[in-house]
Order: C-alpha cells, then structure tokens, then sequence
C-alpha cells in the first residue's frame, strides 16, 4: 500500500463524512466578505432570536423555540407546549433566501413567504420540508404535499432531497412575479405569482377562499412549528433592486 493511497482513502472517508453530516463549506451562520460586499443578510446570528417573533405580537415566545449548537431548534412539541410560527421583523420584496434544514424522522416543517399580518392566520406560500419517505397525514404520492413544494398548490420536480436527519440546504428566489424554489443546489420548481397555471391551482387548493393567495406580495419570512422537531441555520437573505 503507498502513502498516496492511504491519502486517497483519507480524503474519501472526509469527504463521506462531511457530505452525511450536511456541513457547511464555511463556519456557521457567518457570511463571507464576498456576501457581505453583494448585500446579505444574516436573519439568525446562531446565538440569539433576534429579528425574530410571533405572528402580530412584538415578542419572541417564550417556549417551543431555543438556540443550540448554532441552530434555531423547533421543539415540534405542539399544542399548548408549542411556540408557534415565528416571522421576520421585517419585510420583503424581490429576494434570494437560503437556509439550511433538517427535520427528525416523519417531521413535517417548512418556511413560508409573502406572510402579511392583515389576514388572521399566517398564510403565505409555502416552501415545504417534510420526511418524504415517513411522514405522516400526508398524501405520499402527491408531491404538492412533500418537499420543495409550493404547499398544496404546485409539485416540484426531480427533488434531491436528504433524509430525515441530514442537513439540506434550501433557496428561495423572488424576482418580480417570478419565483424558484432550489434544494441542495437543484432549481426544482418555477413559477409566476397570479399567472393562469397558479390561479388554476389555487382554486384547486384548500387556499381558494383566500383572497389574493397566489399573488406576489411584500411580506414576512415565517418559520412554521408543526408540532415535529425541525433546526434551522445559515438563514440568510439578499435583498434584490428592482423589478
């Protein structure tokens, strides 16, 4: 056996290693000069909730939610126990979000945008994360339902999505009336806000009674708690110019 071997073999077990565990190519919730000069955002600093609250109230909530390891952690406890979704203090337009993710065995999560605080409850569109494969109360064979979806209105397609428990990472671009949904560096789904095709099938969803559901508009980014464990880190968004 040679050295160069024994190097070869290294560097594949690494490799395999880091590749399983989801790491990020960087330190966590850290952005480069590079992103720093282009415009990014941090929206979790790893260490605190700040920028962060429930849905129409000032605060963070006090329980369901806490930072550990670097990641924002849903307790997925539910009901009475759980903390609720939480959205940005701020609100967005046209934007590029990138998060990285992962979900315990049959957790169901996702990340909401166009969030606005006019309507009762927080709906927006819906970019789900779930356990593909064990989920549960979920229509397996209805990819609207499972990962990268534009929930319950629109199926991505060719989804390389990681196992329950391994890290994804995840983006959300919104340009004008255009939107992509892209997961581990895959663009899977494409779409126009309040084009025919959308319309169509949010009539053919449970949103149709809400008014403007499928229209682009400026609104908040929303971590849902769906009563499952779910972690979240390298939140970051770059807000784009124009239209």
């Amino acid at each position: 056996m040679t050295m160069r071997y024994f190097t070869l073999c290294a560097w594949i077990v690494a490799w395999m290693l880091t590749s399983a565990a989801g790491l990020s190519a960087g330190p966590a919730n850290q952005l480069t000069e590079e992103e720093k000069a282009a415009g990014w955002k941090l929206l979790f600093d790893g260490k605190t909730t700040q920028g962060w609250r429930s849905f129409k109230k000032q605060s963070f909530p006090d329980q369901g939610w806490v930072v550990e390891e670097g990641w924002l952690h849903c307790l997925g406890k539910g009901g009475s126990k759980g903390g609720g979704d939480i959205i940005t203090d701020a609100e967005f337009d046209d934007f590029e979000l990138e998060w990285e993710w992962k979900i315990a065995p049959a957790g169901n999560n996702g990340v909401k945008y166009f969030v606005i605080e006019t309507r009762d409850q927080a709906l927006g569109h819906e970019y789900q994360m779930i356990d593909d494969e064990h989920a549960q109360g979920v229509d397996k064979g209805n990819r609207k339902q499972l990962t990268a979806s534009f929930y319950a209105v629109l199926a991505p397609t060719n989804v390389p999505v990681k196992p329950a428990g391994e890290v994804n990472r995840s983006r959300i671009l919104v340009k004008g009336d255009r939107v992509e949904h892209w997961l581990n560096g895959q663009k899977v789904l494409e779409y126009e806000c309040g084009s025919e095709v959308v319309k169509a099938a949010v009539a053919a969803s449970k949103f149709k009674n809400t008014a403007g559901f499928g229209n682009k508009v400026r609104g908040h980014i929303l971590l849902t708690d769906h009563n499952d464990n779910a972690w979240f880190r390298n939140v970051k968004i770059h807000e784009l110019a124009g239209k």
